[in-house]
């Protein structure tokens, strides 16, 4: 079990301290050293965005679990400005390797895919090509309404997202290992919207609908606006993205994940792919990738352990967007609730029992 309060962050005042002088932070090789990381990233973020603390913690996950995520909601609820605070967060302690911290891609309906990959150019000077790097060459980035463009610059994506690399004239070229991308979406009945493509849609790890906040959290943004502008918050300490990597290895060897979870998963996917309301279930890429996100989820909640709960919380963020509905079935969550009850309490008896 991870020691400390969770409601505070562990060694905060050596952690403060340590990021003020920029100095080389030790290596993280223990769940404390995770969680450390977990406060750092939620304090800053929650300092950035208000009444946004459910989306801030999926996006901690999905970062500590090396996945992606998508942000669906209409213009003006606070997408972009999440995905720049969580760029805002992160410290490139390796400033010599030519990627950026945080770059964004505005897609529009005239976009190339060269626009987001990068492209080969001649010097006349030198007689020689050289490569320009696009804004795929980040440690974080933002997809700003990636549905507004063409499925061909979408699909430009993909190589990125699923192996961390892109090909341009015929040559591979490696993106870093911290590698996330937050892409946003304007729902599908606005004018000049393209849907994603499924192969597209099964490499993030979440989809996330954000609904307008409550009326304390926007009365609050309204008096804070100023003190945000103003760099509010840009006093907390921040992440490297060398200890985001470290992290995410303390993660996947350190939180326990138990047979019956994952008899839970595969089950949970069969009763999927047997509904008749469902026209394709949830892909066994999806269960791969919800191990670190249940992972993750733990260290957040302060176990060394994957519980029932955990795989309660996230599975409608992970197989929601996987599903494919039978014409006259549009209620995905209730569908996917009825599926999950089973396979759940099963799993919950046999975590009680032991």
């Amino acid at each position: 079990m991870i020691t400390g309060d969770k409601t505070k962050p562990m060694d905060s005042d050596f952690i403060q301290s340590e990021h003020v002088t920029h100095t080389p932070a030790p290596p993280i090789t223990d769940l404390n050293g995770a969680y450390s990381v977990v406060q750092r990233l939620r304090s800053r973020l929650q300092t950035a965005v208000r009444g946004r603390d459910e989306v801030i913690e999926l996006l901690v996950i999905a970062l500590l679990a090396d996945g992606h995520m998508l942000l669906e909601d209409y213009p003006g609820s606070g997408k972009t400005t999440l995905a720049k605070a969580l760029g805002d967060c992160i410290i490139d302690d390796k400033p010599d390797d030519d990627i950026s911290t945080f770059r964004r891609i505005q897609f529009t309906p005239d976009l190339l895919p060269s626009d987001v990959t990068g492209t080969t150019i001649f010097d006349p000077n030198t007689n020689k090509f050289f490569f320009r790097a696009g804004p795929i060459f980040a440690h974080v980035v933002l997809a700003d309404e990636i549905n507004r463009t063409s499925p061909k610059v979408q699909s430009a994506m993909l190589e990125a997202m699923a192996e961390k690399q892109t090909t341009i004239d015929n040559r591979t070229r490696k993106l870093d290992e911290l590698f996330f991308v937050i892409a946003t979406q304007n729902p599908l009945d606005l004018a000049g919207t393209f849907p994603l493509p499924s192969a597209q849609l099964d490499r993030f790890l979440f989809k996330v609908k954000m609904h307008h906040i409550n009326r304390e959290a926007e009365l609050e943004v309204l008096a804070s606006f100023k003190a945000r502008r103003a760099g509010a918050g840009s006093d907390l300490p921040r992440v490297t993205r060398t200890e985001i990597v470290e992290a995410r290895a303390v993660v996947e060897n350190q939180i326990h994940v138990a047979p019956e979870v994952r008899e839970c998963l595969v089950d949970i996917a069969g009763r999927t792919r047997s509904d008749p309301r469902i026209l394709q279930g949830a892909s066994t890429r999806s269960l791969v990738l919800m191990i670190p996100a249940l992972q993750a989820r733990a260290l957040t909640r302060v176990r060394d352990y994957v519980s029932a709960e955990d795989v309660d919380y996230l599975a409608p963020y992970i197989f929601g967007h996987r599903l494919e509905l039978a014409p006259g079935t549009d209620n995905v969550d209730a569908v996917l609730r009825e599926c999950l009850t089973e396979p759940l309490e099963r799993l919950a008896r046999s975590t009680m029992r032991r």
